[in-house]
């Protein structure tokens, strides 16, 4: 059985790259192999291939038969354009000069290509990063425009909350700055009036002391009366004066 040129897998899971290898057609994929002839590594964008140019173009012209992915590998290096101009060169088609510039040409062509693509993908993620970025910068101006509007209604629901307490505290203080305003006349009234106050209280003490007096003097009063017959003494003296009349005629 012819060998085969095919791959042998190496990596961890889900991130899997191969070698190109060339191996008996009955052995295993992982198994023994004849030689490793390259690498290729899907996992980047383009797909990384290293590959021995020469050794796979002589195993390829040696009979081996590669399996579908190494073909398109092989393809995608140009061996297999280059096995086609060498078999025209074997033919007699063209020499092997018109070969090389045909080959030449062709690998120029298939390097603007693959430069080609990437720098298109290189502008596609520099691009969709310009996007993300933009993204991220509206999500965040909308955040920020959300929390200063949560703030400015926080800060008004607390200052519509504070402004029945502030009212109050301004009619407390009002009532605090008018009370004395409305009380000084009040407190200047009595200390005005205070001595009239205490005059009428002199007054009533003095009112109240000979009040006093005459209640005490009363008994003396009531003896005047009991010592009338004194003062009606006269009345017992006139026999006397019409006496001392009578001797006088």
């Amino acid at each position: 059985m012819p060998a085969k040129i095919r791959l042998q897998r190496h990596g961890r899971k889900r991130y899997a790259f191969y070698h190109i290898v060339v191996a008996d057609g009955r052995a295993p994929r992982d198994g023994r192999l004849i030689e490793r002839i390259g690498s290729y590594n899907p996992n980047t964008n383009p797909a990384t291939i290293d590959l021995d140019f020469d050794k796979a173009l002589d195993w390829l012209t040696k009979g081996a038969q590669p399996t579908d992915t190494v073909r398109a590998i092989l393809s995608y290096k140009g061996v297999l354009y280059k096995k086609h101009l060498l078999g025209g060169v074997a033919k007699g088609a063209f020499d092997e000069d018109e070969a090389d510039r045909r080959f030449e040409a062709w690998l120029a062509d298939k390097e603007a290509k693959i430069q080609a693509k990437k720098d298109r993908l290189s502008k596609e993620s520099d691009s969709e990063k310009a996007k993300r970025l933009e993204a991220e910068a509206k999500i965040n101006a909308e955040r920020a425009e959300a929390i200063a509007k949560r703030n400015a209604d926080l800060a008004a629901e607390a200052k519509a909350a504070a402004a029945p307490e502030e009212a109050e505290e301004e009619v407390v203080e009002e009532t605090v700055a008018e009370a004395p305003v409305k009380e000084t006349p009040a407190a200047e009234a009595p200390a005005a009036e205070a001595p009239a106050e205490e005059a009428p209280a002199a007054e009533a003490k003095a009112e109240e002391a000979p009040a006093e007096k005459p209640a005490e003097e009363a008994p003396a009063a009531e003896e005047k009366p009991a010592e009338k017959p004194e003062a009606e003494k006269p009345a017992a003296e006139e026999p006397k004066a019409e006496d001392e009349e009578k001797k006088a005629e």
